[in-house]
């Protein structure tokens, strides 16, 4: 069996940003639809608001998606070419069955449009007419239709131009800041995502490798492989060039992983205990975790 994410807790704080991180496969977007429940989990709990996600029907489920929203990686397969983008925006609200007006439902579209920055002339436009950003910005008003809280941005920056996403990302601050949204922001750019978010999760093989605010996390990478990858972001400067950490070895199976730290075959400082025993993630302060063994007898001793 296939472990695409496996034994993760997390706790997000309201008006905060979580940022998930990781190579390519590693289950970061499962999580994110796992954790709205677009995927059905085998076991677990998501707690939203004390409410468990899992738990609930059907008719609690629909007032659940008003809360919990999603931001999709490639904003043109998001949306139904046949459709204009009012009527992508208005589905939303079509379905929720409290915009049943249509001169309110209309009214709310517009308000949306200016609220992410899409000219009116752009209404009766179709997904094709648009550029990447501006076809994200429908994404965005269509997760902000019903007033949602909850937002997992399952990298939605990673299709666009390096000038478009700045503007995506300080859309998204401001946005969080005028409503006090909660955000997962999934990517794989770690200097995006060491700006824009409080806290970081670092996963590998379906695993929550380490966790820390951000900015303990960049100055302050305990386990092997979170070096490895913030050794990789580019350093513009010649006097204070780090050191490239390459990583060697084979990739551990997903399929039936054994007990044994999933990094351990691409890890400089593998064990034999390593090779044998599965490290769990242990607090190293109060706000800083990590699943190495390398740091587990330091947290012991202390």
């Amino acid at each position: 069996m296939l472990h695409a994410v496996d034994d993760i807790s997390l706790t997000i704080g309201a008006g905060k940003t979580l940022g998930v991180v990781g190579e390519s496969g590693c289950g970061k977007s499962t999580l994110g639809r796992t954790i709205l429940r677009l995927i059905e989990p085998t076991s677990g709990r998501v707690l939203f608001d004390g409410k468990d996600v899992y738990a609930a029907n059907r008719r609690e489920m629909r007032t659940l998606r008003k809360e919990m929203q999603i931001i999709f990686q490639d904003p043109f397969a998001s949306l139904d070419p046949h459709q204009t983008i009012a009527e992508a925006i208005a589905e939303p609200l079509k379905l929720s069955g409290e915009y049943r007006d249509k001169q309110k439902r209309g009214a709310r579209v517009s308000e949306l449009m200016e609220m992410v920055g899409l000219a009116e002339r752009f209404y009766d436009s179709y997904p094709h007419e648009l550029d990447g950003g501006r076809r994200q910005r429908v994404g965005i008003a269509r997760a902000l239709a019903l007033n949602s809280r909850f937002i997992v941005c399952d990298e939605p920056v990673s299709a666009l131009d390096v000038s478009i996403q700045a503007q995506i990302l300080n859309l998204l601050t401001e946005l969080q800041e005028r409503f006090g949204l909660t955000y997962i922001f999934i990517t794989h750019d770690l200097s995006v995502v060491n700006h824009f978010s409080n806290d970081i999760a670092v996963m590998y093989m379906g695993r929550l490798i380490e966790k820390a605010p951000a900015e303990e996390l960049f100055l302050n990478p305990l386990h092997p492989y979170t070096q490895a990858l913030l050794s990789a972001i580019p350093v513009p400067s010649l006097k204070n060039r780090r050191e490239r950490i390459i990583l060697q070895g084979e990739l551990s199976s997903p399929v039936e992983p054994p007990k044994a730290c999933r990094f351990a075959k691409r890890c400089r400082y593998a064990t034999e205990r390593c090779q044998n025993c599965e490290p769990a993630l242990i607090d190293q302060t109060a706000e800083h975790s990590v699943a190495c063994f390398l740091h587990s007898e330091k947290a012991r001793e202390d």
